[in-house]
């Protein structure tokens, strides 16, 4: 009597009744093999891998150097060069390794462009996006504690990949497992995620806000009485409750439909995904939202959808740094109303590199020079960050975001400016802070990135993962995180984790009904 065994490759592979099934006879079952690699992609990498290092080590960072301008040779000149070139080795790297390391892969892109090309094509041009009010030796300093925050980065990786991991199996007594999302408790996120933007949408007056600008929308919430004076607390929790859960049912239901054949077959499933999807159109499109929060939804969304694919984790990579070096600079067009946004005047291929969007090298200066004036806070701007939800009247001396600070300190009008993470660790406890937080940042990222690779195997916990969703989600919302300021980025990442940590459960199915 014959029977069929769905073997590890997904193939019927048909067993006699009484013979030993395939990976073992009687004893401890194998080790599910490591897929091989396909052909076409290991020709592939071997033939992109020398271009695509060269230009972004060599080719990019020359031909910056030889642009107009570029006669000052001192060390912030040397040093930016260096950190350019380091960034582009390991941001090419990660786009060739056989494996996806979404966290890693993200952080190494942003560094790439935000604290290497743009800063080297700014100390080049001999312009600045903002001022720098101290002198030149503080953006020596910026430069070189980046770099050091850097190789601390990749040290607490090196750290966490030396460190075997222990794969969390159900027990015989508790079933406890890895998170999956409770079904029910799925369910009733979805109906707080259009509950909640029903009311976010019909505090703003309708849809028709949503299509209109980002000034608009910021002048309506303004407008609607939620936010106090001084306060901007009753504002976040609008945008994010209005925002985050419509955005994390998408991408459960996503992740479903992408990995459950049955869940295809099934209307009502895709019926709440189409709903989903029109629903995240209206809250989170690129219009009515900053462009760091859209792209937080499109890499999470793009993730959610191909979770195993080689190809689409190195397509986001390097579409990453062309859209940023050429798109990003000009996808504001919707953050004025018609008729006041201003036009973006280029000379040069490299000038979109020194406007406000990479201001985050000499806000690093600055901030060290403001630091210089006044001594370091020693932890109190990262509470003000983790006790975000507080209210100014309740706490009449609650940090203002690190960026506001350092912008009256240097008496500008326009205090909405940047504060990198190396900032922030720099302004609380100073260069031993700064390198200890990054090495547990790339600590924490590499251990999350080896988790998540064993999440979307077939041998994970399957379509309910909540680590398959944390993790793409995380690595999206991680250019808000790296660029700061913290206070204004922890709102959004609370309501995520408060709404991921609601439906989860670490109670483990039977095995037939989980199948």
């Amino acid at each position: 009597m014959t029977s069929v065994h769905t073997s590890a490759r997904g193939r019927d592979v048909p067993t006699v009744a009484g013979a030993p099934k395939p990976g073992g006879s009687g004893g401890p079952p194998k080790p599910p093999e490591r897929p091989e690699r396909p052909i076409a992609w290991s020709m592939l990498s071997r033939a992109l891998s020398v271009p695509l290092t060269l230009g972004l080590v060599c080719f990019l960072p020359a031909v910056i150097a030889a642009q107009p301008g570029g006669e000052v040779r001192d060390t912030a000149y040397w040093l930016q060069l260096v950190l350019t070139c380091y960034a582009g080795a390991r941001l090419a790297t990660m786009i060739l390794s056989t494996r996806r390391r979404l966290l890693q892969g993200v952080f190494w892109m942003f560094v790439y462009i935000a604290m290497g090309v743009a800063p080297f094509a700014q100390v080049v041009i001999g312009q600045t996006p903002t001022p720098m009010v101290g002198p030149r030796e503080d953006l020596v300093t910026a430069v070189a504690m980046v770099l050091v925050g850097c190789a601390a980065y990749d040290l607490g990786a090196l750290l966490a990949s030396r460190r075997p991991l222990r794969r969390r199996t159900p027990s015989a007594r508790g079933r406890s497992g890895p998170a999956v999302a409770h079904p029910l408790r799925l369910r009733l996120l979805v109906l707080l995620a259009f509950t909640a933007s029903a009311f976010y949408v019909l505090k703003l007056g309708g849809p028709a806000v949503f299509f209109a600008s980002r000034q608009e929308i910021n002048e309506t919430v303004a407008a609607s009485g939620v936010a106090a004076e001084g306060s901007n607390v009753g504002s976040a929790f609008l945008k994010g409750f209005g925002q985050v859960p419509a955005l994390l049912a998408l991408l459960f239901y996503t992740r479903r439909l992408a990995t459950s054949y049955r869940a295809r077959r099934t209307p009502s499933t895709v019926l709440v995904w189409v709903a989903l999807v029109a629903l995240n159109l209206l809250v989170n499109n690129p219009v009515s939202n900053a462009r760091y929060w859209f792209l937080t939804v499109v890499v999470a969304f793009v993730f959610a959808a191909f979770p195993s694919s080689a190809a689409v984790y190195r397509t986001v990579l390097t579409a990453g740094v062309v859209g940023a070096l050429v798109l990003f600079p000009y996808a504001d067009r919707f953050r004025y109303e018609e008729g006041s946004q201003r036009a973006v005047q280029s000379a040069s291929v490299f000038d979109p590199l020194v406007t406000k969007d990479y201001d985050q090298m000499v806000m690093f200066a600055n901030t060290i020079s403001w630091v210089g004036t006044r001594g370091h806070t020693y932890g109190r701007q990262l509470a003000g960050s983790g006790l975000f939800f507080v209210p100014r009247a309740v706490w009449s001396g609650k940090p203002e975001d690190t960026g506001v600070r350092v912008g009256q300190w240097m008496g500008l009008r326009m205090t909405n400016l940047s504060a990198p993470l190396w900032t922030e660790f720099w302004v609380d406890f100073g260069a031993t802070g700064m390198i200890g937080g990054m090495a547990l940042i790339g600590y924490a990222s590499a251990r999350t990135d080896r988790r998540y690779a064993l999440a979307v195997t077939r041998a994970g916990p399957g379509p309910g993962s909540v680590l398959a969703i944390a993790a793409p989600l995380i690595a999206g919302y991680t250019f808000i995180l790296l660029r700061g300021p913290l206070l204004q980025a922890a709102g959004k990442l609370a309501i995520a984790a408060l709404c991921l940590a609601a439906i989860s459960t670490f109670r483990e199915r039977r095995a037939g009904r989980r199948r």
